[in-house]
């Protein structure tokens, strides 16, 4: 009896250990299709940011975001200030040519919008869109990683940010709508500060880079983000996977000599953002990954017969 009790407490340890091991697999950040990497807003290959969506509403698209989670998403705040209304808003997976879609597509309708409850029209620029089920990963489908509050992302960092924005003021991309991606450097909150304050405009104020704000792009400007890439992605390449640093926010004009784009800083929002997913989980998980209660009383059970 001894004897079948040790086998059974080692079948479950291996039980624990090999389902520990599925939920440990990379489950967000990985890219299976890879785009060419050359710096300056050039199309993005299909699949090579699969984490990036297109939320649509009236038929048009109006901001990006970024799959967090099976059932998730995380864009800004503006796309959706004053206009909470659901059914408006159809989220777009899968996509890099917006007017050319592949089989690879899939649409989503919005159960609930969850925006920062503090956005004040430039800081706590961050919302949180649960979709209507769950979605199915898959090469052209698949979440970017959620850094800890906190994590530090060096300078040096490889990062890029992707969008359907325009490519100058007041010129859409090119009829097919293809992706755009761009390589960006990271410039830390005082040096941004300073370059907004060396030309201070009044509605901004003095050092209007708040510590929920993060900056990326480029001094002397020519490249950078546009109107209609707000809500999508700023990742970062980093050992565990790709990992979503900023939010496309606001900045300056479009891509101006000494205004880098301003980004919502995702590790300040890291806590709200686990808090408002785990306080709204219909029991599909969403993409929180929880270990089963059962699983750990018969553990416990099992090691108190050893």
């Amino acid at each position: 009896m001894r004897f079948v009790l040790s086998l059974l407490t080692v079948w479950l340890l291996q039980l624990t250990v090999v389902q520990g091991a599925a939920t440990s697999d990379a489950v967000c950040g990985q890219r299976k299709v890879i785009s060419s990497r050359i710096v300056g807003g050039h199309l993005a290959s299909n699949g090579s940011w699969p984490w990036q969506v297109s939320i649509f509403r009236g038929g048009s698209h109006i901001c990006g975001g970024s799959l967090i989670a099976e059932q998730w998403v995380m864009s800004s705040a503006h796309c959706y200030f004053g206009s909470l209304v659901t059914y408006q808003y159809d989220v777009v997976l899968g996509i890099t040519q917006l007017k050319k879609p592949t089989d690879s597509v899939v649409e989503s309708k919005v159960k609930q919008i969850f925006s920062y409850p503090d956005y004040d029209g430039q800081s706590g620029d961050i919302a949180l869109l649960k979709l209507m089920s769950p979605v199915e990963f898959t090469d052209y489908i698949f979440p970017v990683c959620l850094p800890d509050s906190s994590v530090q992302f060096p300078p040096e960092a490889d990062c890029w940010v992707t969008g359907w924005g325009m490519i100058r003021p007041g010129v859409p991309l090119p009829p097919i709508n293809t992706l755009q991606e761009l390589n960006v450097s990271l410039i830390n909150r005082t040096a941004c500060n300073s370059l907004y304050n060396s030309n201070l405009n009044i509605s901004l104020g003095e050092e209007p880079i708040k510590p929920d704000m993060i900056c990326a792009g480029y001094l002397e400007g020519g490249n950078g983000t546009c109107m209609g890439d707000s809500g999508g992605a700023l990742a970062c390449k980093l050992e565990g996977g790709w990992t979503q640093v900023g939010i496309v926010s606001w900045g300056r004009g479009c891509a101006l000599r000494s205004y880098p784009g301003v980004y919502a800083s995702v590790p300040f929002y890291a806590n709200w953002i686990n808090e408002t997913m785990a306080a709204n989980d219909d029991g599909k998980n969403g993409g929180l990954h929880h270990t089963s209660t059962m699983k750990l009383l018969l553990l416990s059970f099992a090691l108190a017969l050893l």
